[in-house]
This record gives C-alpha cells, structure tokens and sequence, in this order.
C-alpha cells in the first residue's frame, strides 16, 4: 500500500514559538518544554508497570532512560520545531505527566510526515481530566499556531481510558489497525471538526 504523506505548511509564527518556554495554558494547566530536570519525574512515571501496560510492557529500569528520552525529545524541538511538553498542574506547580504534539517521520498505519496529539500521565493522576485538557490545548496550538489542517492520535484498543479522552477532545475513530501486532485505534480530527466543536462549547 503506498504511504499517505501528510505535510502541512507553517507559518515562520508557529516556528518561532519553539523559542518561548510555555506553549499552552489552561485553567488548569500549563504545558512547557519538556527540560532535564524533569527526569526524575518521569522516570517515576516510566517506571511504574501499569503506566507501561498499553505501551509493549517495557517500563524503564534506570533514571538514565529517562535522561535519554528528553535529550531526544529536546533535539526534536530543534529539528521538527515541535516535541511533547511537560504537563504542569498550575495550582500545585507539579510535573503530572507529558502531552502535546509530534511530527512522525516513520510509517504508522501507512502515513509519515503527520502530527500525532499523545499523552501519558503518573498513575496517581489518572481519572483527573490531565489527557482530555492536555490534548485540547494541543489542538488549540496545531489549529491556531502551527496552522495545520488536520491532527491524528493512536490509542490501543483496550485503553479504554485514552479513547475516551481523545474523543472527549473532538477526535473520532476512523479505522483500526494492527501496529507492531497490537490492535490499535486510529483518531483524527480537521480544523474544520475542530472549529465547528469551539464553536459548539
């Protein structure tokens, strides 16, 4: 099957932006660059085997794979202009997870070249509404800053937990598919969607 390739243009705006610590802010949240000092927390995150249960069951083992995935989320800022963020809960000023956008380069369900909206959060803060808000203010910066037409998402199809958070954000179900032999469900949303759902709430 030939590869759908899905290359939006930014604007030197949206590129600029990559400079500014915080991308995105809530009510409740504030969504920043992911930075080394982070690791710890995320290690605590990566570690925990439940968080790992959806994601090929291989939690981290050691702070250093920590230190290694911000590294590589960093060097994405700098070459994609775009990387997850660190989600910060604006009334107690904790690191609760990561969210936000990533340019894919590798083929996924027969597409490269597209912007995935994901999520992952510490256990203790799951069923607190972090994925839902996280990835609305994610599309909110793919549609308003980044000036794309359309934003997509993968979820295993157990996770019954981050379905319904991405389609709680506005994007719906188009297909399934089988993803490194798990069976996945395939999200997108246009900015069409997603305008008429601001304009909806």
């Amino acid at each position: 099957m030939k590869l759908q390739k899905i290359m939006p243009i930014l604007a030197s705006s949206a590129i600029k932006t990559i400079d500014m610590k915080i991308f995105a802010e809530t009510d409740r949240i504030i969504m920043r660059e992911l930075l080394l000092s982070d690791s710890q927390k995320m290690f605590e995150m990566d570690s925990d085997p439940e968080v790992h249960l959806y994601l090929g069951n291989k939690p981290y083992t050691q702070l250093s794979e920590s230190e290694e995935n911000i590294r590589f989320i960093r060097q994405q800022y700098e070459e994609n202009g775009i990387g997850r963020w660190a989600v910060i809960d604006k009334e107690s000023n904790e690191f609760v997870g990561w969210g936000g956008l990533k340019f894919i380069t590798t083929e996924i369900n027969n597409r490269v070249h597209f912007y995935e909206v994901g999520y992952r959060f510490l256990k203790q803060h799951w069923g607190k509404g972090y994925a839902t808000a996280s990835a609305k203010a994610a599309l909110k910066y793919a549609f308003e800053e980044l000036k794309l037409s359309h934003v997509y998402a993968m979820a295993h199809g157990e996770n019954a937990g981050s379905r319904h958070a991405l389609q709680k954000s506005g994007l719906k179900i188009t297909e399934q598919f089988d993803h490194e032999g798990i069976a996945c469900d395939w999200f997108e949303i246009s900015k069409e969607d997603w305008l008429k759902k601001q304009n909806e709430e």
